[in-house]
C-alpha cells in the first residue's frame, strides 16, 4: 500500500481552484457508457457530478492566501497483493475509502469547539481509477532512456534522408532501430517499456481531494502541518495541533488487513519501507531474521515490486544491508516513498 499526501501547486502559489485536478481524474471517463463512468463519491453519497466537487472545494476555501494550501490530493495505490484480495475493485475500494477517511480524520491532534474532529467535519471526494501510464520517473524508463535516445537519433537520420538533407542507406538505419528496440532491457507485451504506455494488469487505485478547510469552512485541517500531534499554548489556553502521518499510515494498513482478511508481510508494511530509507542496517537485518517461509515470499514481493535485487544474496545480514542498500537506495526511494509528505 503506497500512499502519497500532496498539495496542488503552481510555481511558488497553489492552485486557486480543483478544475483542473477534477478534470484530469475524469480522462478515464471519456468516450465509456454511462453505466461503465467511475463517479466521484464521499462518505454518504455516490454518483457525485464533477461540476459538484468543483463547485464544494473551490467554496471551501474562505481567508486562504494563495501562498496556503486550498485542497491536498490523496493517492492510495493497492499492491498487485492487495489488489487480488478483492472481490469487486470498485465497490471494495470505494468501502475502504471511508474507513480510510475515517482514519484520516482520526490521525489530526484537533478539536473543533471543545471535541475532536469526526468524518462529518472533513470535506472529502474521491474516485476510483483503473489504469496507469508509466511517467517519466519510472525507473523503467529511465533505464530504457539510452535506448530511447539512440532511436531518437536514428530516426532523426532516417528523416534527414528521406528529406535530402543526408545520404545513408535507410534499411540499415531501421535495422539498427529494430535491434534496439529488442535490446532495450524493459519490454511490455513485446514492446519497449515507453513514456505513456499503459501499465499492465490490475492497475486500480484511488484518487482522494480533501479541502484545507473543515465543512463548516472555519478551521484549518492541514495533513501538511509540520507539527506532529503536540500542545502549543495560546491566548493562555492549551490548543491541541498537528497531524500524525506515522499513525494514519499505520492505520491505512491495519484496516485493510482487517476489512479484507489480508496477512500483510514485512516487506509491505509501512514501518519497514521508512526503516529502508532511514535506517537500513535494521530493514535488512529485520528482514534476515523472518522465518523462511516469510522471507521466501518477502524476497518474492521485493522483486515483484520492480525493486530490482542482487543477482546472489551475500551469507551476512552485514553484507546483505550494505551491499544492496548502497546498490539500491538511490533508485528505490522514490518507488517506495509511502508519502510525500515528511519522509
Amino acid at each position: 500500500m503506497y500512499i502519497t499526501i500532496t498539495p496542488q501547486k503552481l510555481g511558488n502559489n497553489y492552485s486557486q481552484s480543483s478544475a483542473d485536478f477534477v478534470g484530469y481524474l475524469e480522462k478515464e471517463n471519456q468516450d465509456l457508457e454511462q453505466g461503465s463512468m467511475e463517479h466521484f463519491f464521499n462518505q454518504y453519497d455516490d454518483e457525485i457530478s464533477a461540476n459538484e466537487v468543483v463547485n464544494a472545494i473551490d467554496g471551501n476555501g474562505a481567508k486562504l492566501k494563495k501562498t496556503e494550501p486550498k485542497f491536498y490530493s490523496i493517492t492510495v495505490n493497492p499492491s498487485k497483493y492487495e489488489l487480488n484480495r478483492l472481490q469487486n475493485n470498485s465497490e471494495d475500494l470505494k468501502r475502504y475509502t471511508r474507513y480510510l477517511m475515517k482514519d484520516y480524520v482520526a490521525s489530526f491532534n484537533r478539536e473543533i469547539n471543545g471535541r475532536p474532529i469526526t468524518i462529518d467535519d472533513i470535506k472529502y471526494y474521491a474516485k476510483i481509477e483503473h489504469q496507469r501510464t508509466f511517467k517519466g520517473t519510472d525507473w523503467q524508463i529511465r533505464e530504457n532512456q539510452p535506448f530511447a535516445t539512440k532511436i531518437l537519433q536514428l530516426k532523426t537520420e532516417i528523416r534527414n534522408i528521406k528529406e535530402g538533407r543526408a545520404e545513408g542507406i535507410m534499411k540499415l538505419l531501421q535495422n539498427k532501430i529494430d535491434r534496439l528496440e529488442k535490446e532495450a532491457p524493459h519490454q511490455q507485451d513485446g514492446k519497449r517499456i515507453v513514456q505513456g504506455m499503459p501499465k499492465a494488469g490490475n492497475q486500480s487505485h484511488i484518487h482522494i481531494i480533501v479541502s484545507r478547510k473543515d465543512a463548516s469552512n472555519t478551521f484549518s485541517l492541514s495533513p501538511g502541518s509540520k507539527h506532529k500531534a503536540s500542545e502549543v499554548e495560546m491566548h493562555g489556553r492549551n490548543v491541541k495541533r498537528g497531524f500524525d502521518r506515522d499513525l494514519f499510515f499505520d492505520r491505512a494498513e491495519k484496516t485493510f488487513d482487517r476489512a479484507f482478511g489480508y496477512q500483510r508481510n514485512f516487506v509491505e508494511t509501512y514501518q519497514a519501507r521508512k526503516d529502508f530509507i532511514k535506517n537500513p542496517k535494521n530493514y535488512f537485518a529485520s528482514l534476515m531474521k523472518l522465518p523462511i517461509n516469510e522471507r521466501t515470499i518477502a524476497f518474492k514481493v521485493i522483486k515483484e515490486s520492480n525493486v530490482p535485487m542482487l543477482p546472489s544474496i551475500p551469507v551476512t545480514q552485514a553484507q546483505l544491508a550494505m551491499k544492496v542498500f548502497n546498490r539500491l537506495r538511490r533508485g528505490v526511494e522514490i518507488a517506495i516513498k509511502s508519502s510525500s509528505i515528511g519522509i
